[in-house]
């Protein structure tokens, strides 16, 4: 088996550029135009694209199948957002009929791929029931494809897709076997909502948002839910907007703890791309775990 490849084995500049067309600043054919000028022998522009796209077979650490959990689709109604909502819920076994904390998962810019599910499943063996929406579900949901996965997510009116996630909140919350205690994790695109959300919901018990979208500093004094925030060392995109926010935090004497990660990429915690960084994924999934048995159990 080949080594896997890291963000050590790419320039520092291509990542930025890889990171643009994750996001949508960059088209493919951008990409592979500007790409190319790292190409070295032997490899294509396109080849570079593949390397650094997912590997969710690569990242996988629990099963779908796993006999360990209790996993299921459902369905929730969302009556101002897009009407419904497809998610996952999972639970472990041997939790039996007791009541767990309840986790909200929310996926990057690309619906609920293989890799978020898998995020929901090592979160619901922890000791939590856990809900992973997807937000593609009114495009008909995670289409198989990251490139087209990430062409409808930008067809999203965002005003219904927030709406969405409030109603996925409210349908945990009422659902038989949760304790009543209800935080939020998300990743990228995820991490601003999982702020947007603390903003939101005065009665959120905890909320882990990895390298998001930073609220305005405005929307800080309505923060209630301790927060614990994720941020990559090299993140310049993400990283720009929160040392104004961190201040309106402070100011307002929200609750929140920021960790952040020298050396490393956006979606450092994404096990199935190169951007992957092993030690502080599991320093950062290790706080966030603990984080949620302090405040949700």
């Amino acid at each position: 088996m080949s080594q896997r490849l890291t963000a050590q084995d790419f320039d520092q500049e291509l990542l930025v550029l890889f990171d643009a067309y994750v996001h949508g600043d960059l088209d493919r054919r951008g990409f592979l135009r500007q790409a190319q000028r790292y190409a070295k022998a032997g490899v294509t522009a396109a080849g570079l694209l593949a390397s650094l796209s997912p590997n969710f077979a690569a990242g996988q650490q629990i099963a779908a199948g796993d006999a360990r959990l209790k996993s299921e689709k459902v369905t929730i109604t969302s009556p101002k957002g897009y009407g419904s909502l497809h998610s996952l819920l999972v639970r472990p076994v041997s939790a039996g009929t007791a009541p767990l904390p309840l986790v909200l998962v929310v996926h990057e810019n690309r619906g609920l791929n293989p890799h978020i599910e898998d995020v929901a499943r090592r979160l619901a063996l922890e000791g939590f029931m856990v809900l992973a929406p997807d937000a593609l579900t009114p495009l008909g949901g995670y289409p198989g494809d990251e490139d087209k996965a990430r062409a409808n997510f930008a067809q999203l009116d965002q005003a219904k897709t927030r709406e969405d996630f409030l109603a996925a909140v409210a349908w945990l919350r009422a659902r038989p076997g949760g304790n009543g205690k209800l935080g939020a994790v998300g990743f990228c695109y995820g991490g601003g909502i999982a702020h947007w959300l603390a903003t939101h919901l005065p009665d959120l018990q905890a909320a882990v948002p990895f390298y998001g979208n930073s609220p305005a500093p405005e929307d800080a004094a309505k923060v209630k839910a301790p927060l614990q925030v994720h941020l990559a060392g090299i993140d310049e995109r993400i990283n720009a907007a929160w040392p104004a926010y961190e201040a309106a935090l402070k100011a307002a004497s929200a609750p929140f703890a920021v960790h952040h990660y020298p050396g490393t990429q956006h979606g450092f915690h994404n096990d199935t791309t190169p951007r992957y960084d092993a030690v502080a994924a599991q320093q950062a999934w290790t706080r966030t775990v603990a984080f949620f048995t302090t405040h949700l159990a």
